[in-house]
């Protein structure tokens, strides 16, 4: 195997791109990903995976917490919203510095804030400590948004850029499934009001694992390009695409940002509301903002919904056996839910390099509307017909929703805007859905309370419908676009 050599400078991109072709000069039929890309994607999507995984088992650990700690509705509706508040801030503050330090710095200082306050939510003494703590994890996952997006994309070959992507957010969803499933197990081995502290304390002993691997990861070539630093982006990018046998041989880099992108990069946050890239931060933030009203009111409460539709609402003053037994039941049934979850996600990441994010999140936002509505419907039925309609619009809705908006929405949010504020880009597109998320969260149940379950549903339903329509109004096709050429 063999690559026509250049001294020729090109973009570090374009060296990932390449194909290697055999002696005779046949050409692979793809680019085979190095031992460092899986890496890097792998250490990625276990990030993804502890989302999932905290966000979606605190749903099943809410009534538990609720009963420890005597909560009333708007202190449950708190716990809910602290993580994705946490998020919110997360992906704003700390994801922005992944365009001023890099992204591996970030890569690695997310993990120990997460894996900090993981301790601390399995320890907590009181309300306020555990609200802390969940904030402190959410501020952790929002960091990841962006680094974990751009470590990936930045990494490997524009061709399968989507599928890589969303295969590694897909880890989202088996860390949601995942979540649910341990609390159901914890809940099982230990009936007690405690096991939420079990729950937390489980993710430790792997973030651990994951942090260490994050040491040994490359820095984004793209990156060190546009800040000038071209002799570590060479060495980057020489470890990056280490292969036996050697291919590219010889990597001269071109320069692809003016000497002065350091400064320019410090107004990121102004550059997103610019004309030139506003149809980008409208696009990469809106349908975010109203796929996280549905993805996170009926995600984290999916337990709490089927409770209430089948009979089992958790009250407080309900004794123990009772509330646990509540709390076994709806976990099950959000169990089986939430594999519809994975389902999407690989169906997601089959399609999406291939018919492309915008028609994908379109229809998706559309399919989530119809299961939605038709879980609104189930509460005009009684016994066996709500059952089957509820679990038949939940599972379209999480079918729907990963086929298409939360799926491509974050692949969007990390491919529209140029490198030198990219983080930014996505950092500040995330934070503006996890406040859409914090709105789901915190007054879903106080929503549910007041008007009931059927109007809640109907409303996001016409939340999904409005996402369709501005994703298509402000439509930016990115499959396949090298993430170089953004910047010009």
């Amino acid at each position: 195997m063999q690559l026509s050599q250049t001294t020729t400078p090109r973009s570090a991109q374009d060296y990932i791109d390449e194909t290697p072709v055999w002696a005779d000069g046949t050409a692979l039929a793809s680019t085979p990903l190095t031992a460092m890309q899986v890496r890097i994607w792998l250490l990625a999507a276990a990030g993804k995976f502890f989302e999932g995984l905290v966000v979606f088992m605190t749903g099943v650990a809410i009534p538990l917490i609720g009963s420890h700690f005597q909560l009333t509705a708007t202190q449950h509706g708190v716990v809910g919203a602290a993580p994705l508040a946490g998020i919110l801030v997360g992906a704003l503050v700390l994801g922005g510095l992944a365009d001023v330090f890099g992204r591996r710095p970030l890569f690695i200082v997310e993990m120990i804030i997460f894996i900090l306050f993981l301790v601390l939510a399995s320890l907590s003494p009181s309300y306020a400590v555990l609200v802390a703590a969940l904030f402190g994890l959410g501020v952790a996952l929002g960091c990841d948004y962006p680094t974990a997006h751009l470590i990936i994309s930045e990494s490997v070959p524009s061709a399968i850029r989507g599928r890589l992507v969303l295969s590694a957010f897909g880890f989202q969803a088996v860390g949601a499934l995942t979540g649910t499933a341990l609390g159901y197990m914890i809940l099982t081995l230990h009936p007690d009001i405690d096991a939420w502290r079990y729950m937390y304390a489980s993710a430790i002993a792997p973030a651990l694992i994951v942090l260490v691997g994050r040491f040994f990861v490359t820095e984004s070539a793209p990156w060190l390009v546009a800040r000038g630093r071209m002799h570590d982006a060479h060495t980057e990018t020489k470890r990056l695409l280490a292969r036996t046998p050697a291919y590219p041989k010889v990597i001269a880099l071109a320069s692809m940002q003016p000497p002065d992108v350091a400064k320019k990069s410090r107004h990121g946050f102004i550059s997103l509301m610019k004309p030139k890239h506003r149809r980008a931060t409208i696009l990469a933030s809106v349908p975010w903002f109203l796929q996280d009203l549905a993805t996170y009111g009926i995600g984290v409460f999916t337990p709490t919904i089927l409770a209430l539709s089948f009979g089992h609402a958790p009250v407080l003053g309900h004794w123990k056996a009772s509330l646990i037994e509540s709390d076994v039941l709806a976990a099950k049934g959000a169990a089986v839910i939430d594999v519809l979850l994975i389902v999407g996600i690989l169906t997601a990441v089959m399609l999406a390099d291939r018919i492309g994010r915008i028609r994908l999140q379109t229809f998706g936002f559309i399919g989530c509307a119809a299961g939605l509505l038709l879980a609104g419907a189930a509460t005009q039925f009684t016994g066996t017909a709500q059952t089957v309609l509820m679990f038949a619009g939940f599972m379209l809705f999480n079918f729907m929703t990963n086929a298409g908006p939360n799926a491509q929405t974050y692949l969007l949010a990390g491919e529209v805007f140029p490198t030198k504020f990219r983080a930014k880009g996505a950092g500040a597109a995330a934070a503006f859905a996890k406040l859409g998320a914090v709105i789901a969260v915190f007054f879903f149940p106080i929503a549910v309370a007041s008007f009931g379950t059927a109007p809640v549903l109907y409303a996001l339903a016409a939340a999904a419908l409005a996402g369709a329509a501005i994703t298509w109004r402000f439509r930016i096709e990115t499959n396949g676009i090298n993430l170089e050429k953004i910047d010009h």
